[in-house]
């Protein structure tokens, strides 16, 4: 029965290491259009003064809220699927506060890890060609 368990447990730490890389490439994606859809505003910030860093934090905030967004609805969806298996079968169902903070930091992590390339692109642009984007 260890054996079992010790397995399912590598398969599933194993799906869930591939739907967070699937979800960081997501974010990357989302992000990158973003940047490129906001190339003119990034410009006019840059002519205003704001430094690559302001931007680059600007961009990263919205990578992080945007999973930790994704990683609240994931909670709520996996606390209330927890409850209805508790109340619908005869076998008791547990939520750890420790396993949400873990799911509210693989998404933190996630999103700053994949926002990081297009926040860094985004405080890279030359302000004169990003004025001239169309």
């Amino acid at each position: 029965m260890e054996e079992v368990t010790g397995i399912l447990t590598i398969f599933l730490g194993a799906i869930a290491a591939i739907s967070l890389l699937v979800g960081g490439i997501g974010i990357m994606n989302i992000m990158l259009v973003s940047v490129t859809e906001r190339t003119r505003e990034i410009g006019i910030r840059q002519a205003v003064g704001a430094a690559p860093g302001d931007i680059r934090l600007q961009f990263l905030i919205e990578a992080l809220v945007l999973s930790l967004v994704g990683g609240l609805i994931g909670v709520v969806v996996g606390v209330v699927g927890s409850w209805v298996f508790g109340r619908t079968s005869d076998m008791r169902t547990v939520v750890a506060f420790e396993s949400i903070l873990l799911a509210f930091g693989s998404a933190a992590t996630v999103g700053i890890f994949f926002g990081f390339y297009p926040a860094n692109k985004a405080a890279q642009l030359d302000p004169i060609e990003a004025l001239r984007h169309e």
